[in-house]
């Protein structure tokens, strides 16, 4: 296990999301498994095997911070949220639609008092801390706000969302006082729902359940930092804002400007992983709103899309740029998005997977061993 000074370097200079494609014989298991024709052990077995091999290709490309790479789920939210108490998981009518694409079908829902008495992933976790060696054990979870977005909520448990915020709130703070005693000292909240405030789309849809985008926005903010108040001082969160990534497509498009003032000066979180790989993402201006000089910005220049390797220059310019807004000491280099949000993965060879993460280790310690 790392030193806690180590830790507290988090995020590094290149880093990463934290998802990877599942290699074939992973896929080939967890197939053989949903049939039974394997046992669980057999295909724990198995995920052990490919997890520890991802660990040191992580390691082998230069990164200082390894995770599991979400090797044993299907989903990036729904398998960790399934886990709490009182949610299910539910097999839907339709799927999540992406641009021209659409995923399995497939959901959750409230069905009881949401609570944390004990998960599935903290042994996921305490085996990826075993394995790390001389890395950081970073363990990445969706942020309690997919909850209030994707959850499906059974009336007659929550009369009103007040209730429902309350025991979220305390059944993360309850899972993060445990992974901290497991050894987890970087943690990473993964959250699409403020992609819905950045378009004219995503606000209206959010009124037309009859609730004021802002006010949800401030919600949300609350939301997180109550999750994460009771953290140890030597445990470092992050969040990875996305706005939707499956099989190399997404869910939403605009700038940040709409919420930067929450997201960029309201969240107590120690570093963002952000999204400014193309048009789609707007241009660096709202991080003008960072107002914090221990707020490290993660600046997702790499698309986890495409194989095509990003020009040196062009992703060191933007870097320049960016530090117009923000000291290029707080600033951070990384994909934009993980490799395989969901175990279908995104249309890349792992091949090209490995030379855009070596390419952003490369790019950094230029960057960073010149400033």
């Amino acid at each position: 296990m790392s030193s806690s000074t180590e830790v507290k370097r988090a995020p590094f200079k290149g880093d990463h999301v934290g998802s990877f494609l599942r290699p074939e014989r992973l896929k080939e298991a967890r197939a053989q498994w949903a049939k039974g024709e394997i046992t669980a052990q057999e295909l724990k077995k198995i995920e052990d095997e490919e997890i520890f091999k991802l660990v040191e290709k992580q390691k082998n490309a230069g990164l200082k911070a390894v995770t599991d790479g979400d090797f044993r789920r299907s989903w990036w939210h729904f398998d960790f949220l399934e886990g709490l108490d009182g949610v299910e998981g539910y097999d839907t009518e339709q799927g999540l639609q992406f641009d021209g694409v659409e995923t399995k079908a497939r959901g959750i829902i409230v069905t009881g008092k949401v609570g944390f008495t004990d998960h599935y992933m903290i042994e996921h976790f305490r085996f990826l801390n075993q394995i790390a060696g001389d890395a950081v054990a970073k363990l990445t979870i969706p942020s309690p706000n997919m909850l209030l977005f994707r959850a499906k909520i059974d009336e007659d448990v929550y009369e009103n969302q007040q209730d429902l915020v309350r025991d979220l709130i305390t059944a993360y703070q309850g899972f993060i006082e445990r992974i901290y005693q497991e050894g987890c000292r970087y943690l990473q909240l993964d959250d699409t729902s403020w992609a819905t405030f950045f378009s004219e789309e995503g606000r209206a849809s959010i009124e037309e359940k009859g609730q004021n985008p802002d006010e949800v926005a401030e919600l949300c903010a609350r939301v997180v930092n109550e999750s994460i108040a009771k953290r140890p001082e030597d445990m470092t969160v992050t969040m990875h804002i996305c706005r939707g990534n499956f099989q190399s497509t997404f869910m939403t498009s605009g700038s940040y400007e709409a919420v930067s003032q929450t997201i960029f000066g309201g969240l107590d979180v120690d570093g963002l992983f952000l999204e400014f790989d193309d048009e789609r993402s707007g241009g660096f201006e709202p991080l003008r709103h960072v107002n914090r000089p221990d707020l490290s910005i993660v600046l997702g220049l790499i698309t986890s899309k495409f194989g095509e390797l990003e020009d040196p220059d062009h992703v060191k310019n933007r870097i320049l740029e960016a530090s117009d807004f923000v000291p290029v000491s707080q600033l951070c280099l990384s994909p934009q998005c993980g490799f395989a949000s969901t175990e279908e993965g995104n249309k890349i060879t792992e091949d090209e997977q490995w030379e855009k993460i070596r390419h952003v280790v490369r790019i950094a310690d230029e960057v960073w061993q010149e400033a």
